[in-house]
């Protein structure tokens, strides 16, 4: 008997209507299937996200943890087979893809410590830091080709803007809004070509097994993969767990992390860019407000 937590079951009805409710209803038979055809037993309770159920197994054949992950094929999940298997053959310290079923989007990985995620650590800045490394390494890569792309993401918003810009309700919201598209359109022509993770925030970190040779590292998971400007990947480590007065701290250690103190205008536009995003996304989901802490990361790297 698999348990389908009733929070998934709600997010993904509230976000893909009909199609999140067929995803949730199909769960119970597809886990059964992948379990008998990739010889796996059961190992504990599951696990979910926003968009995924995760069930730890062990593979019968040789007893090896794994994480079994059901995920529903979009734009943002197509290219995460291909991103972890590009970062296992770099080393570059993601979690590494044992299987992967193309016609489910299922995907069999390494299984990581859930128990210690990089939010558990004491030392807020310290976690920064690390996260830094992580990041550092993923961004080195090129991106494969085929991936989604950031010149695309950040055409579509441009286009979009104007219209949803005038749904927010504050006058200083909708001008904020326009000046993170104005940053935008200042580095649009120019958008980059390494491989994102796009959603690397402290919970998307944990940290490795010794079973798995991982012992003393930090393994990054989760991506939502495309092809773009390292700049782009910064706003997650600046929203989740936020502090306001630690924004620019925050910003100016990931910079320095991934080497990028001589392109910081530009990591400071394509991070605006990132604000411009879920406003956007806001706005079409009938929100007439910025998220508070989205609004302050924009008025900080804008030095207001």
């Amino acid at each position: 008997m698999i348990e389908i937590p009733d929070e998934l079951a709600a997010t993904q009805s509230r976000f893909n209507g009909a199609a999140g409710r067929a995803f949730v209803a199909a769960l119970p038979d597809l886990a059964v299937r992948l379990l008998e055809r990739w010889g796996l037993r059961p190992d504990g309770p599951s696990m979910y996200g926003m968009c995924a159920l995760v069930l730890p197994v062990v593979r019968e054949a040789d007893g090896r943890p794994a994480a079994l992950k059901l995920q529903a094929v979009d734009e943002e999940t197509a290219g995460e087979p291909v991103a972890l298997r590009v970062w296992s053959a770099a080393g570059a310290g993601a979690v590494e893809l044992l299987d992967h079923d193309p016609e489910s989007g299922a995907l069999l990985l390494e299984r990581l410590d859930e128990r210690r995620p990089l939010s558990g650590e004491a030392d807020v800045r310290e976690a920064v830091r690390v996260l830094g490394s992580v990041l550092a390494r993923l961004v080195a890569v090129p991106a494969p080709e085929g991936l989604r792309t950031l010149g695309g993401v950040a055409e579509r918003m441009l286009a979009e803007a104007p219209e949803r810009v005038g749904l927010l309700a504050d006058a200083a919201d909708r001008r904020l809004l326009a000046d993170c598209a104005a940053a935008v359109r200042e580095v649009a022509g120019e958008p980059g070509d390494r491989l994102l993770h796009w959603d690397l925030h402290y919970d998307n970190i944990l940290a490795g097994r010794a079973d798995a040779g991982r012992a003393g590292e930090w393994v990054a998971l989760d991506p939502k993969p495309l092809a773009g400007d390292p700049g782009f990947e910064l706003f997650p480590a600046l929203d989740n767990l936020f502090d306001a007065d630690e924004v620019v701290w925050r910003f100016d250690a990931l910079t320095e992390a991934l080497g990028l103190e001589r392109d910081r205008e530009r990591a400071r536009a394509w991070t605006l860019g990132r604000v411009l995003q879920n406003g956007l996304w806001g706005a079409e989901e009938g929100e007439v407000r910025l998220a508070p802490d989205h609004a302050e990361i924009a008025r900080r790297l804008l030095g207001r």
